[in-house]
């Protein structure tokens, strides 16, 4: 079977990204044993990973880069925000190590959608939180393989995620 629209695709992978010397850092592996397992055409993932993929089947290996413009795009200071540390107590209290700079804290918007915040900095009563995506401004380079290809159930297909193993669990 090849990847196409309402895929569901296992990869796994080495992502590198460019240091500002140039060099290609390696930031993340994903094996057998935990692949990346997503539904193709809603991932999330940059339009231009999807379309490269597009085609292959189980056993198929793939080596692309994504420049940050067909990624996450660039740095946007707009969604560095400050917030009240109250909103952080979780029954009148606030959890300090949750709030170390550097960490990631899975939040929800006033509509809401989910996303992630990064701590920056916490200083009199007001957090810091950097609502950019991790590898905003990345240049990211992949080596990987096409591990599992199925066809997503009805149900994956509605709510726009993959069920089971790798994927969500109601």
């Amino acid at each position: 079977m090849k990847i196409e629209q309402n895929s569901v695709v296992s990869v796994t992978y080495e992502l590198r990204v460019d240091d500002e010397a140039g060099e290609r850092d390696l930031l993340e592996t994903v094996d057998e044993d935990n692949p990346m397992v997503f539904l193709y055409g809603v991932s999330g993932l940059p339009e231009k990973f999807e379309e490269e993929i597009k085609g292959m089947q189980v056993g198929d290996t793939f080596q692309l880069s994504i420049s940050p413009e067909e990624g996450y795009g660039e740095f946007d200071p707009d969604a560095v925000v400050d917030l009240p540390l109250s909103i952080f107590a979780i029954d009148g209290k606030v959890d300090e190590e949750m709030l170390q700079e550097g960490n990631f804290i899975p939040m929800t918007d006033s509509e809401g959608n989910r996303m992630q915040g990064r701590v920056v900095e916490v200083d009199k009563g007001v957090v810091k939180m950097d609502f950019n995506h991790p590898l905003v401004g990345k240049h990211m380079h992949f080596n990987g393989q096409i591990v599992g290809v199925r066809y997503a159930t009805p149900e994956e297909i509605a709510h726009g995620h993959v069920h089971g193993e790798g994927g969500h669990h109601h």
